[in-house]
Parts: C-alpha cells; structure tokens; sequence
C-alpha cells in the first residue's frame, strides 16, 4: 500500500493543511501566477501575504514570492477559517481507551468540519480538547442532533471500527419527542424511498423501491406529547426526521420538516428533540459486545411548559 504524504506544515486548530498538486502543463511563470488563477475566491493580495510570510511550502520549506513554476510539484498552505459562533455547550466523554473514544455530542454542533462549520465542530474541538490530532469519526451524526458518536484513537483500527458502519453491523437506538397521537398504532416499522439532492437542503420521500427503515416506538406520553424510541435499519439523510413526519407526528425542534424554515446559526434556542441514545455491537478488534449509552435528555420532556404552544 503507497504510504500517504506527510504534510511539511503541522496542523492548525486540529487541521491538517491544504494541498494543491501543481498540473504538468501549464503557461504560468510562478507559483504565485498559478495560485492567483487556481484560488480565484481567495484575494491576490492575501496570496501574497502568505507567500512573504511563509506560510506556502513544498517539500522543501517556504516558497519565495518570485519561485518559478514546477510542473507536477505540489504545494501547501492553511485556509483562512470563516468566523464562527462559539457553539456554548460542552462535549462528553462517556468512554476512552487506546483504540475508541465515545462522546455524547450537544445540539448544534457538527460532526466534521464543513461549510461555514470548521473549529466549532466536534472532531476539531476533539482534537484540540484531548490533544488527539489523528482522531477521525467512525460515522456522523447532523448538527442538530445530539447523542452518542464514536470516534477512532489509533490511526491502524480506523479501517475496522468505520467498516463497522458501513456494514450496518452497529444497532443503533435514538429517542425523540413528538406529539402524541392516540389513534397511531405503534410500535410499526416505516419503509419509504429517501432521495436527497445536491444543493437541497431537505430530503423528500418519494414514490419507488424502498431504501429506508425505521422502527417506530412509543415509550410514554404525557401532556399532549410522546417519547419515542427508534431504531433506523438504515442510514439515510434525515430518515428519523422523514419518518416521523410521514406518521404526522414530526420531531419537535425540526426546522426542516414539515416546513423548511431560515434559523440562525446563533440561534440555540428549541433544539431538534432528537438524541442518539445507545450504541451496540461486537468490537470488530476483540470480539467482545459493546454497549453505550446517553447521559443527556431532551429538552421538552424535562421542560414542558417551555416547549408548550
């Protein structure tokens, strides 16, 4: 197996640099002249800044301003990361050993960095946090949801742990909060076909093959709403949520379905009543049975009259 190229720059905030491989062909002079044409959002004068400052290398160190171009070498630098708001709430451990570590996730945090989501993410808050700069998440989790995530310590099990997966050999339970409806017979298993679009925010449920399943429970109700256990055979984008607005009883918090409305990215109020409750399966490494499970709760089963209306 070919050996992955270590970067010539250390990470920053948890992150490793980008790399651009410089083409074979090509008209241009320098460096510069290529990275001007390749980035066009990134401004020719800031361009020049990291260029003076030293902040764009090869293999070799620091690329002068004036450095000619070398067809097929290849060149790295740190992006400039977006602002971002502070996401004010704490990440869990709930388990950490040499090969895994298993974190309850709150709401409104991603998963990885993407978008206009970088720092305030869990992987690179982890990262920096526990001192762990190879951690990588064995799945994902939405932003808004919160619960359990596993992610992999030891760089050579990484294969076993996300394979694990991939192969849905991992029984997965969430818990939602959703109103309570007396004539939905449960528990039930919901089949639909889920097709989610490029550059769509909302999936939809469509006519065709299934290719998603949920089991659907109800643990108990009060006052209007009702605490659900589920259970997703798959993994498609945003099956819970679908699913449970198909029942028309749509997931308190969701700002998606069934009307796909504009939040704030600072605005941490009513979450998505969503959690990732427990994780189970036979460790791939040892073969032994692992279970675990939340330390959270949701919002609008503890505080009703806040969620009220």
């Amino acid at each position: 197996m070919r050996r992955r190229q270590q970067p010539p720059l250390p990470k920053r905030y948890g992150l490793d640099p980008a790399r651009l491989r410089l083409p074979e062909t090509g008209e241009w002079a320098t460096i510069r002249d290529h990275l001007v044409e390749r980035l066009p959002r990134v401004a020719p004068e800031r361009i020049d800044e990291l260029l003076h400052a030293g902040g764009i290398v090869d293999l070799e160190g620091p690329i002068a301003p004036d450095a000619p171009y070398v067809p097929g070498g290849a060149v790295w630098f740190h992006r400039d990361l977006p602002d971002e708001t502070d996401v004010p709430f704490d990440i869990t451990v709930v388990h950490r050993d040499e090969d895994l570590l298993v974190v309850d996730k709150p709401h409104f945090l991603a998963t990885i960095p993407r978008g206009q989501h970088i720092r305030q993410t869990a992987l690179v808050r982890l990262r920096e946090e526990l001192g762990l700069p190879d951690l990588v998440p064995a799945h994902r989790l939405d932003r808004v949801t919160a619960g359990l995530l596993l992610f992999v310590v030891n760089p050579a099990r990484r294969g076993a742990y996300q394979t694990m997966f991939h192969r849905r050999a991992v029984r997965k339970e969430y818990e939602a909060i959703a109103p309570y409806r007396p004539d939905l017979e449960l528990p039930r298993t919901v089949r639909s076909r889920i097709v989610k679009e490029k550059q769509v925010l909302a999936a939809q449920e469509v006519e065709g093959e299934p290719n998603a399943e949920t089991r659907v429970d109800l643990l108990e109700h009060r006052a209007g709403l009702g605490r659900y256990r589920l259970r997703p055979l798959t993994g498609r984008t945003h099956q819970l949520r679908l699913h449970m607005n198909g029942l028309g009883v749509p997931i308190l918090g969701d700002d998606f379905y069934p009307v796909l409305t504009d939040k704030p990215v600072h605005d941490f109020t009513r979450p998505l009543q969503l959690l990732a409750a427990s994780l189970e399966f036979t460790d791939p490494v040892s073969g032994k049975p692992r279970r675990f499970e939340t330390t959270r709760s949701l919002q609008a089963w503890t505080d009703h009259a806040g969620w009220a209306g």
